[in-house]
């Protein structure tokens, strides 16, 4: 006796192959928060090896077992919605990182980056008194500090933190001083260095030297190595980005975590093998345009 056939097979089939390529596009940059970023020349292409991980994935999926592959969409699709079940990471992280490898891989290759040798001058007896100054009110071991600078660590970016560690920490420490400083001037003719627990409870108030002041010393609260740049009229901090290699994943960091705010490509510094990041209060994003390229001192910690 004749087995009957079943209806609108080659509907049924099109319908899961649409579902399975439906669960490639979300599947892929959930799989890419814990891949380390890839570089293949000066390629970005850690999302396109996430792209094919996924596609063996569903590919294996339909070849075990085909109708696995609906629910497991609907499950995807329930986690990335009630994103808790992903810590956070939801359907707009998908939408961001889709947008991050167009971004980085074609938008910001055709972007100058600076690269700048800082040749201090000779110190005069000015700069000497304005650079012991600014050391002196450097504090990253306050209770108040540190607590400020924990919980601006997690504000932003938990979610890729299996992907780039503890620079997601200190990205979302600047994002957050950043966003909330408010430029306040000092007096006139009189110079006033707050230290960074006046400007925590100031609401975030002061002046170039007042940010570079907190920034440094909440940085280094976590974990971050960091230094200032005193220029005319002007003072800064920067960020210790490593060697050339751990320079390109900060570098892919900023890209991806920035996108939005980036159009002019990242200022830094090198010199001697050691990279170093712009932290101005003036830029929407690390390594924004320098104020002015000219250094008069450069003080580490």
């Amino acid at each position: 006796m004749d087995q009957p056939k079943e209806k609108y097979p080659v509907v049924r089939d099109i319908f899961i192959h649409v579902v399975a390529v439906l669960t490639i596009i979300p599947l892929a940059p959930v799989i890419n928060r814990y891949i380390p970023p890839v570089m293949i020349g000066k390629w970005n292409a850690d999302l396109v090896l996430s792209v094919l991980i996924s596609a063996l994935i569903i590919r294996l999926i339909s070849w075990l077992f085909k109708p696995l592959i609906i629910p497991g969409f609907i499950v995807l699709a329930g986690m990335l919605t009630w994103n808790e079940f992903t810590d956070g990471y939801s359907f707009g992280n998908v939408v961001h990182d889709y947008k991050n490898i167009v971004s980085n891989n074609w938008r910001h290759k055709n972007l100058k980056e600076r690269d700048l040798s800082i040749r201090p001058a000779l110190f005069e007896t000015a700069t000497q008194v304005l650079v012991k100054d600014l050391q002196v009110k450097v504090d990253y071991k306050d209770s108040l500090v540190r607590n400020y600078a924990v919980k601006a660590s997690v504000e932003n970016f938990d979610e890729y933190h299996p992907k780039y560690g503890p620079v997601v920490r200190w990205l979302s420490l600047f994002k957050v001083v950043n966003e909330n400083f408010k430029y306040v001037s000092d007096a006139q003719r009189d110079e006033y260095f707050a230290g960074p627990r006046e400007t925590i409870l100031n609401g975030m108030g002061g002046d170039c030297d007042d940010h570079t002041i907190l920034m440094v010393s909440a940085m280094r609260s976590i974990g971050a190595k960091t230094r200032m740049i005193v220029t005319q009229g002007h003072v800064y901090p920067e960020l210790y980005c490593g060697d050339k290699a751990e320079f390109e994943k900060m570098k892919q960091a900023v890209l991806h975590l920035f996108a939005d705010q980036i159009s002019k490509g990242l200022h830094y510094r090198e010199f001697n093998g050691e990279y170093w990041m712009n932290l101005d209060y003036t830029a929407h994003h690390p390594g924004g345009p320098y104020l002015n390229d000219l250094a008069y001192a450069v003080i580490d910690f």
